[in-house]
């Protein structure tokens, strides 16, 4: 807004010819970027091809990743039978073939198979029956017969 108004009106001092400071500003900021950081023509160049080759490898390094994401995710969604997505195919195919899950997550994925491995086998629930509480489900049985019971006398006019 005060933009506007001041373009508008303008400055008042520049017409009058007293000193108008407006023009040196001008002059002073330079029309070469190169000049403007200090740096020669091709100084500036060449730091320009770094910045470029930087965020080159930055973006290759991110998009690596994200494939790599996408593969673990694939690899869980074939494990527990999920619905594939094609937004981690399309991932991956972008990436290339070359991608890898990273060893941290695969291990950390062989060990949840082997945990669950190991409560799906007998041993595994005969160890869980050892940890449970037999009072408890003695009590819930006798529990559940005499529902049973009360419900079978309350329908049935024999018993």
């Amino acid at each position: 807004m005060a933009f506007l108004i001041k373009s508008m009106i303008g400055n008042p001092l520049s017409g009058m010819g007293l000193g108008g400071g407006g023009d040196k500003e001008e002059e002073a900021t330079p029309s070469d970027p190169a000049k403007a950081a200090g740096m020669t023509r091709e100084e500036y160049e060449e730091y320009q091809k770094q910045l470029v080759e930087e965020k080159m490898a930055r973006d290759a390094d991110f998009l690596h990743k994200k494939a790599e994401r996408a593969t673990l995710r694939v690899c869980l969604r074939e494990k527990y039978r999920l619905p594939k997505s094609e937004q981690d195919e399309n991932m991956i195919e972008i990436a290339g073939d070359d991608v890898d899950v990273p060893e941290e997550l695969l291990k950390m994925v062989d060990e949840d198979a082997t945990e669950e491995e190991g409560k799906d086998s007998i041993m595994g629930q005969i160890q869980n029956l050892q940890n449970m509480d037999m009072d408890q489900l003695k009590e819930k049985a006798s529990a559940t017969v005499t529902e049973l019971k009360s419900k079978a006398e309350e329908k049935c006019s024999v018993m």
